[in-house]
């Protein structure tokens, strides 16, 4: 287990604008574990960063950027859908970004600005911003950078695999769709959706504001060229039954996985799959591939 040690991290209200979301004055008893600040489209942008205890710097390291959901805190969100022991065991750095506010909420604008889209902060440029900063301090792997994200991150994790391909190599959503602002990915895009078939947040079958599973499945099954008839393994785990579709044979060897957790909710799931949680079937997924598709072995 790895803990979170610095003297003090707080969410600080969206209505305290201009205040950092972390505490700036650390006393870490982790060197690994460090929430830092960078000054992006005007305004102090925060996040976290998790470097690997083995992390030597003489060979390139994959990054994977796990975004929290609407009104969530990047601390928080650690603790709950904390990836934090499979960057260690692989390795990979590993990055909680922070959203900014909107309307009083922290959020992740998943779409590009303009007068259809309430929200008019730049997160595909914080990200690539991010990124350009870790690649100037770390050996970073740069085919190899994933998109994660639950609920609304789960959108931005989506919203980048369209608007920002040349830089994500791969996705996984868990709790959250695309939405209706998409892009061409400029290659095909390895995608892993889980989501519950109870989730009254964002249903399984869609509403009127939000895609259903299906078509965010049958969307990247198209994109990517896979089998249209996938393989499905059904697992029970804590009394609850998943199933596992892989659409495989894509093009450049990509496939679309999807978790089917029957009854499941607004989740991260905390249920395992053959003894993987969440964050072990997300790393066993996505390190299949880099940017030009499925890694040869």
């Amino acid at each position: 287990m790895y803990f979170f040690c610095f003297a003090a991290i707080f969410f600080l209200s969206c209505n305290n604008s201009g205040e950092d979301f972390f505490n700036k004055e650390k006393s870490s008893c982790s060197k690994n574990l460090v929430a830092e600040t960078l000054f992006h489209d005007s305004e102090n942008r925060e996040y976290i960063l998790f470097i690997p205890e083995n992390y030597k710097g003489t060979s390139a390291v994959p990054v994977v950027f796990n975004f929290h959901g609407n009104g969530e805190v990047a601390s928080d969100y650690m603790m709950r859908a904390d990836m934090r022991a499979a960057a260690q065991a692989h390795p990979f750095i590993l990055v909680y970004p922070q959203g900014s506010c909107l309307n009083g909420s922290t959020h992740w604008n998943p779409c590009p600005i303009g007068e259809d889209n309430k929200s008019d902060t730049d997160d595909f440029g914080f990200f690539e911003n991010l990124l350009q900063v870790l690649s100037a301090s770390y050996n970073v792997d740069s085919n190899r950078v994933y998109a994660v994200g639950y609920s609304n991150g789960g959108m931005m994790a989506y919203g980048l695999a369209h608007y920002k391909s040349n830089l994500i190599a791969g996705v996984a959503s868990v709790s959250g769709v695309m939405l209706d602002c998409t892009g061409t990915p400029q290659h095909p895009m390895p995608v892993l959706h889980l989501h519950g078939t109870s989730d009254p947040v964002i249903p399984y079958q869609g509403n009127n504001y939000y895609a259903s599973v299906d078509q965010v499945i049958n969307h990247w099954v198209g994109f990517n060229n896979t089998v249209t008839d996938p393989i499905i393994q059904s697992y029970n785990s804590a009394g609850m039954r998943i199933e596992h579709a892989v659409y495989d044979q894509g093009d450049r060897g990509v496939a679309v996985e999807h978790y089917k957790y029957i009854g499941g909710e607004h989740l991260w799931f905390e249920t395992t799959v053959e003894g993987q949680n969440t964050a072990s079937l997300i790393w066993n997924f996505l390190s299949q591939y880099d940017l030009k598709g499925r890694i040869e072995q």
